[in-house]
């Protein structure tokens, strides 16, 4: 199976964005799953639940962090190389989905409890969510296996 279609069945199942896309790569990359889990989990839901940059997005960040941050005795450069490669993501996630922010991917501010409970029964969590899931997983997969 795709690593995508791992990290959509992993959204499907009942997992935030965040944690299904990070959680998709964090053993290949030297992180225990259970621990990818919970360091992802504050990230779902555009942050918080604040609607701000997609959970998918920040899961692909935290997994290209992993494979290309910088670590403590990595030069500088490191880091200006793993910006670029972040930068790399968002913008091929841009040309997909014209934004990250998640209130403009799925139409709803999650901060505001009326549109939350629209948001849940207009089924966005089924229908757009795993897409967004989906494509970032299979975008960051691409950079990573350079």
């Amino acid at each position: 199976m795709k690593k995508s279609e791992q990290a959509e069945n992993s959204f499907r199942s009942g997992y935030l964005c965040a944690p299904s896309v990070l959680s998709t790569f964090c053993e290949e990359l030297g992180l225990d799953k259970e621990m990818a889990l919970k360091i992802a989990t504050g990230f779902g839901a555009g942050i918080s639940g604040r609607s701000q940059i997609c959970g998918g997005v920040t899961g692909a960040i935290m997994a290209i962090g992993l494979k290309y941050g910088r670590g403590t005795d990595d030069p500088k450069d490191v880091q200006e190389r793993t910006f670029n490669i972040v930068n790399e993501f968002i913008d091929k996630f841009m040309a997909r989905h014209e934004t990250i922010i998640c209130k403009e991917l799925i139409g709803y501010d999650l901060t505001k409890p009326k549109e939350r409970i629209l948001a849940s029964k207009s089924g966005v969590y089924k229908t757009i969510c795993p897409k967004l899931v989906k494509d970032a997983a299979e975008l960051v997969e691409s950079l990573l296996n350079r």
